[in-house]
């Protein structure tokens, strides 16, 4: 087997291959994650096919993220060993195949097998999971606004795909929409991301922002004791910084995923039409591109804590509207509630992989990665599920609404705790690390 090139050898691909790798993770976010949240607009006409109860059905995509849950500490560890190609195009197949299958369910266990485990697993090998295991290695000063890129994708593909599959659930049924986006994510993403490298150096480049070969690599160390272990996933496990970082991940989705399900059932209940509940529901995703942008440029100029933070206060507004939207369904608080959400909350996914990466960066980021992630899948299962569970019995979305914004502020309390900036340093805060700190890292 040939010696994998060294920094020092011509380069097999362009300078600029990290960036062409951005645009295929804006394209795989803006297909896959739509397709797992076109599930809020087929929870309306599958209630009401089926007459399943709100929390049964609901159950389907919180199944998912537990499905998730088993699978994502193996996604980590085979990132690490064989790279993004086979895991993403593993999760485009199996995606693919549970919109498809989708098509004939007809008992509730069916749908939670479909758009449960196949969607919600698939989605968690090629989405933000996924992307997170790679992408960072790409970069160092301008990690944040890379990673925001390509997650804003998801914005762009909202606005083009849940309207167009409302409007084909309205014409031709939901089944026939499951059917569309499985065509789609397979013929577009399949062939696509045959194009993803795990790490520049593996290709004799370099991640961007740096001069040469390792000269970037340790100038942003602020605690060099810290940042020499070699961590890996035991190491990282006895860490409170690992466990602080499990419960930022946990609060921030549970509030993300309980709204996401449920509001459109929600906002055509108190009022409003299902096309402008689809409407936002798109929109929300749309306003998040700048915001994404904005934020993950920002994380690299002032630190990750303080974009969590925001995106975690986005959350915050985002709830506390929904609420006053009950006794007031004007379409100016529903715009507030889609800002808050879309732009500020969406935000937290430009900094979700750089906090782990910098705080436990090493041969096995992926594996530890991997495993923290196993808390923002059970805070993703748990929102949807909690929310539809407290509405059957209390008839209101109100008290889970209350519950998501105590977890935000929990959230953005726990990140703070983990401190990456304690670590590293993000390019626009290298400039306060004592000078001979600085030496010595370097």
């Amino acid at each position: 087997m040939p010696d994998r090139p060294s920094a020092r050898q011509k380069p097999r691909l362009p300078f600029f291959y990290g960036w062409v790798l951005v645009g295929v993770s804006f394209v795989t976010m803006a297909v896959g994650v739509n397709a797992r949240t076109a599930f809020s607009l087929l929870f309306p006409p599958i209630l009401g096919e089926f007459g399943w109860s709100r929390g049964v059905t609901a159950g389907t995509f919180s199944f998912g993220f537990l499905v998730s849950a088993l699978i994502t500490p193996y996604i980590g560890r085979l990132m690490d060993r064989r790279g993004p190609l086979l895991v993403v195009e593993a999760g485009v197949i199996t995606m693919g195949a549970g919109l498809l299958l989708a098509t004939v369910v007809h008992q509730p266990w069916q749908l939670y097998l479909t758009l449960g485990a196949l969607v919600g697993g698939g989605v968690n090998c090629l989405a933000y999971t996924g992307q997170s295991l790679y992408l960072p290695n790409w970069f160092v000063r301008r990690r944040g606004l890379a990673l925001s890129i390509a997650f804003s994708g998801v914005g762009i593909g909202s606005i083009t795909i849940l309207p167009w599959l409302q409007s084909r659930i309205e014409s031709v049924g939901w089944r026939s929409g499951c059917w569309m986006l499985g065509i789609m994510v397979l013929a577009l993403l399949g062939p696509l991301n045959l194009l993803l490298r795990h790490r520049p150096e593996d290709m004799g480049l370099e991640p961007d922002g740096r001069r040469s070969a390792g000269s970037d690599a340790g100038a942003n160390i602020v605690d060099p004791t810290w940042a020499a272990v070699d961590w890996t996933l035991a190491r990282a496990l006895r860490t409170r910084r690992f466990w602080w970082a499990a419960a930022g991940y946990f609060g921030a989705l549970f509030t993300w995923y309980a709204v996401q399900v449920h509001q459109t059932k929600y906002l055509t209940e108190i009022g409003f039409s299902p096309g402008d509940a689809a409407w936002s529901l798109g929109l929300v995703s749309l306003v998040a591109v700048p915001g994404q942008i904005a934020l993950g440029h920002l994380s690299d100029r002032i630190g990750r804590e303080f974009v969590w933070a925001i995106g975690n206060g986005g959350f915050v507004i985002c709830c506390l509207t929904l609420i006053l939207l009950a006794g007031h369904p004007t379409m100016a608080l529903l715009c507030v509630m889609v800002v808050a959400q879309g732009t500020l909350g969406y935000g937290v996914t430009s900094v979700m992989g750089a906090i782990t990466i910098e705080l436990f960066a090493g041969r096995h980021a992926g594996s530890i990665f991997g495993t923290v992630m196993l808390s923002a899948i059970f805070g993703g299962a748990a929102g949807p599920w909690v929310a539809g569970i407290l509405h059957d019995f209390t008839g209101s979305y109100t008290p889970a609404f209350w519950i998501c914004i105590g977890l935000n502020i929990i959230s953005a309390a726990a990140i703070w705790q983990a401190a990456p900036r304690k670590v590293r340093a993000v390019a626009g805060r290298r400039h306060l690390i004592p000078a001979a700190q600085d030496s010595s890292s370097s």
